[in-house]
């Protein structure tokens, strides 16, 4: 079935960005959220994103005015009845999750795919309780939304295959190079090897190996250097192979953390409510000044990688 209209419920960060990536590309979508502040802020950063995606020769200019017509901004769950697939994307809780679900499978067809955005809840505890459980998928989107190619599918333990082909199509369709989870996890992939890099660089923090700017800089140095280019497996290949990684890593491995709880220093700024450059604590200081300066150089990366991709480099999706 071809979508054509596509709805999107919680227009946060991502939520708006999921929606501009939409309308890119041509489909229109039906936006809600509880708060008009939000929706205000939805409108004002989907409009941004569109003239960025314009600048860039993604998109024709046109859009700059075609997408109000393709955006359907509503008040009412009721409106996505008529929508072809859902994407939620509202707080990373599996309650207020259920509790959205019991709304939109009350009024959505019973054939209409439901996706959830979320960075690490496992989508077989989402299915729980459904009334049609086989039509959930996971969407794990990441900011800036409208410009990544990054997308993760991930089936549940009861998503069917042309749930799981409707999302992957989509996906596509968006200009992402989704990868798919085939067995439900939590974190899935990416955060999963996230977390335990983080976990590993704390350890190192704590025990004083190095401090922050040091460990930071050492890491974008390395791992900096092809990790845009190519994942951990070809690095390996790239650089000796599993023999000679193999007979290092036996003398490391034993000396990793192993730690099952939130490790410190997270732990104790987790307590402070620390937001990093949300409010300017985390691991370093920021004025608001340095805080849109790191944010501006993360975007142009973002586009960066990007660019590169769409030139045909080995790592665009039809190289593989």
């Amino acid at each position: 079935m071809e979508v054509n209209v596509v709805g999107v419920a919680g227009l946060g960060l991502l939520g708006r960005g999921i929606a501009s990536c939409l309308l890119a590309h041509g489909i229109s979508v039906i936006a809600y959220d509880v708060s008009p502040a939000v929706r205000e802020k939805a409108r004002e950063s989907i409009a941004t994103a569109l003239s960025e995606l314009i600048e860039r020769g993604y998109c024709k200019p046109s859009l700059q005015e075609d997408w109000h017509h393709l955006y359907i901004e509503v008040t009412s769950l009721e409106d996505f009845a008529r929508c072809d697939f859902l994407i939620e994307s509202i707080v990373e809780s599996p309650e207020a999750k259920a509790k959205l679900f019991d709304q939109l499978e009350a009024i959505v067809a019973t054939d209409t795919p439901i996706a959830s955005n979320t960075s690490a809840l496992p989508i077989t505890l989402l299915q729980r309780d459904r009334r049609y459980p086989e039509r959930f998928v996971g969407m794990h989107w990441a900011e800036p939304a409208h410009a990544t190619r990054f997308l993760e599918l991930i089936r549940g333990e009861l998503t069917t295959d042309a749930c799981l082909q409707s999302a992957t199509a989509l996906a596509t369709r968006l200009g992402k190079d989704p990868c798919i989870v085939q067995r439900d996890i939590p974190g899935f992939i990416a955060n999963r090897i996230g977390y335990a890099m983080y976990r590993e660089a704390c350890h190192l923090l704590t025990t004083g190996v190095a401090d922050a700017e040091t460990i930071d800089r050492s890491f974008r140095n390395s791992v900096g250097l092809w990790a845009s280019m190519c994942g951990p497996f070809r690095w390996i290949d790239l650089t000796g192979g599993p023999a000679s990684y193999g007979r290092a890593m036996s003398a490391v491995l034993p000396t990793l953390s192993n730690e099952s709880e939130v490790p410190e220093p997270i732990r104790s700024m987790m307590q402070q409510d620390a937001g990093g450059m949300r409010d300017g604590h985390g691991f370093f200081h920021y004025t608001p000044e340095q805080a849109a300066h790191w944010e501006e150089l993360y975007r142009h990366q973002a586009w960066r990688v990007r660019e590169i991709a769409d030139e045909g480099s080995p790592i665009a999706p039809e190289a593989k």
